[in-house]
């Protein structure tokens, strides 16, 4: 039971994590072109979107847990720890590119000189999160086609 809970919650917590990241991914194309006032103005809308780390922390959890019960299973703790290199993977593209992008433009409240090349960087570290957001759903399901049957 406890095994299956734990697949649940990282299944789930991925899911919803891979969405918020394909968001800004599939609206990249529409954003890139913007002119400065324009873009600004749209990157207000994600004002409070810290607020989704907390699934951060249950995804990191869940997978971990997948790992330890499901130790036993070398495929399951395989593709589940590919699923949590995938989402070490998403972090650390977040925290070399695409926070240093948000602190410079003071979460795009104030208008540098290079803000074009910050808009590149954060909207393509965005792109890269995403990819590997999807990688790491890709290989939790894999780890859950590859579970023994109870």
């Amino acid at each position: 039971m406890l095994y299956d809970a734990a697949f649940f919650l990282a299944l789930l917590s991925t899911a919803l994590a891979m969405g918020a990241a394909l968001a800004h991914a599939l609206e990249l194309p529409h954003k890139i072109g913007l002119d400065r006032e324009a873009y600004f103005t749209v990157q207000q809308i994600y004002a409070g979107w810290n607020r989704l780390a907390f699934l951060l922390i249950v995804e990191v959890l869940a997978i971990a847990a997948v790992i330890g019960l499901g130790w036993h299973e070398p495929y399951v703790r395989g593709f589940a720890a590919a699923a949590l290199a995938g989402l070490i993977a998403a972090q650390a593209v977040f925290w070399l590119y695409t926070q240093p992008a948000n602190v410079a433009t003071q979460n795009w409240t104030v208008m540098p000189e290079a803000w074009a090349a910050l808009r590149r960087q954060w909207e393509y570290s965005h792109l890269a999160g995403a990819g590997f957001q999807t990688l790491a759903m890709a290989m939790l399901i894999l780890a859950a086609l590859s579970r023994k049957a109870a």
